[in-house]
């Protein structure tokens, strides 16, 4: 392998400019995608039923906590077979929850998918066009041969080092290292991480009928009958004072201490 000393205009003239133009742009996309984004209506009924489904998923996992009478009255408000929340409340599926059947939810998808592949696709082009040919840093660890495609996209040299790092695969390292700046700088609900909502798109790509929240809640009554109360907390008062018990031998020189001084 190939021992190579960067030039340290490289740096001035290739890595920072490289990271700057990454996160200008993270910042551009961030408001554009505020500025074109539709005003989400907000649905009080799912609101209501997420809270719901959060308070009995959080009964099933710490009701141990609970002493055993406070446990069984909220399951009892939740699971009751004549008026349990989940017996009682039922819920007609809305056809415009589907995707496909909704503008406002395409338009939206487009907008996203607008905002994350194109700027990715053109940027990194200028960039691998501008900076065609440059390594750029170097990875503080040793690599093997399969880091080459990822690490040193548009070198092609045999004998280079894996732990270098080429203009265009530092571009991509940034895209995707950036997200905590974004969090740091934006908040953490930003629109500036093309990876993660990239993610996001690719995930909802299959479009998805809208939940049926009846079989969500007879889920949610199945699992939660299932549990049953377990003290976690039994002797903790005991274990407690027996935490706090003095040494003898601490006693036993303080006394000695306290008759000296009489």
């Amino acid at each position: 392998m190939t021992d190579l000393v960067l030039d340290p205009n490289i740096r001035l003239w290739v890595f920072f400019p490289i990271v700057f133009i990454t996160f200008l742009i993270g910042i551009v996309r961030h408001y554009v995608f505020i500025l074109i984004a539709s005003e989400k209506k907000v649905n009080l009924q799912q609101i209501k039923d997420a809270q719901v489904l959060g308070r009995s998923r959080l009964l099933r996992e710490n009701g141990k906590f609970l002493p055993k009478q406070a446990f069984y009255m909220r399951k009892q408000y939740l699971n009751a077979q004549e008026t349990g929340f989940f017996q009682v409340e039922k819920r007609t599926q809305n056809p415009m929850n589907n995707p496909m059947t909704d503008p406002t939810m395409l338009k939206d998808a487009m907008k996203g998918n607008l905002m994350n592949v194109l700027p990715m696709i053109v940027i990194g082009g200028w960039i691998n066009w501008t900076f065609s040919g440059f390594i750029t840093t170097k990875v503080p660890f040793p690599l093997t041969l399969r880091f080459k495609p990822m690490l040193q996209r548009g070198i092609e040299l045999v004998s280079l080092d894996a732990s270098w790092v080429s203009s265009a695969s530092w571009y991509f390292l940034n895209v995707f290292g950036l997200r905590s700046v974004y969090a740091l700088v934006l908040g953490a609900d930003n629109s500036a991480d093309q990876a993660s909502a990239m993610q996001e798109q690719f995930s909802s790509a299959g479009v998805q009928q809208g939940q049926d929240m009846n079989k969500v809640f007879k889920a949610e009554w199945e699992a939660l009958e299932m549990v049953n109360h377990e003290w976690a907390l039994e002797g903790v008062e005991e274990e407690l004072l027996r935490g706090w018990q003095i040494p003898e031998r601490h006693l036993a020189s303080t006394s000695s201490n306290h008759a000296s001084r009489v």
